[in-house]
């Protein structure tokens, strides 16, 4: 995957958070590092992300970024990002928090069991979702990277337009033209019908929680700190939509 990259002249590194020794001489002092939270949910997430904080910090690098979650979440999906935070600040590290909203490749990306069934079905209720893409995410934690004056700081990061699973059936009707449904159930039969699906039942319920702390306001971001950081306004869900559908 990196082999693009590779040829443009960037160094290239493999390193697995399971064996600490591996991140020997990854770092140098005065380097900045993006941490980006480890995609294994469940499987010790923090003392993963605990590897790279000390070979940071043993290597005395500059900075820190590390992609957290926002501080408005309960959902036990924040859990991880929670302790993480605890691990980065007590090291000493000049750090920044860059904790991401929600996204829409979250949705854009598992559109096919949505068209199948001509429904979207989710547990959240009249919530509201200040999503956005990947990339403006991204173009965030560069500017964080190539910039200065960021050290020690908290940004919560969501996108310009919250929008509720309401208005996204909407959008999908729109640009398909088909009538897609909106169906609200319970967390419990989200639960049931992700396990149905396949998903294992722990992370079922971690993406059920999720659409309960939707319901609750907690996936709201309206501090601005993303388009702030990545200089433009961010992509809207329409968007997203588009492009998810062209593919």
């Amino acid at each position: 995957k990196a082999a693009d990259l590779a040829e443009r002249g960037v160094r290239i590194a493999v390193a697995d958070y399971n064996t600490p020794e591996t991140f020997d001489g990854l770092f140098a002092a005065g380097d900045k590092v993006l941490l980006i939270s480890g995609s294994e949910v469940g499987n010790d997430r923090v003392g993963q992300h605990r590897t790279v904080i000390e070979a940071a910090k043993a290597a005395g690098v500059a900075l820190l970024a590390y992609t957290s979650a926002p501080g408005t979440l309960t959902a036990a999906l924040a859990d991880d990002h929670r302790a993480t935070e605890e691990v980065l600040l007590a090291s000493g590290v000049p750090y920044v928090l860059l904790r991401n909203g929600w996204y829409h490749e979250n949705y854009t990306e598992n559109l096919a069991p949505v068209l199948a069934h001509n429904a979207v079905t989710h547990a959240a209720g009249d919530g509201r979702i200040s999503s956005a893409a990947r990339a403006d995410y991204a173009a965030a934690a560069v500017a964080v990277l190539t910039g200065e004056g960021h050290e020690n700081k908290t940004y919560e990061l969501g996108g310009d337009v919250a929008w509720s699973m309401g208005e996204y059936a909407a959008e999908l009707s729109r640009q398909t033209g088909r009538e897609i449904a909106e169906n609200r159930v319970s967390a419990e039969v989200l639960t049931d019908i992700l396990t149905g699906a396949g998903v294992p039942a722990p992370f079922a319920a971690v993406l059920a929680g999720v659409d309960t702390s939707i319901a609750k306001g907690e996936l709201v971001v309206d501090s601005g700190d993303l388009s702030r950081l990545a200089g433009r306004p961010t992509t809207p869900l329409a968007d997203a939509i588009a492009a998810a559908l062209k593919d």
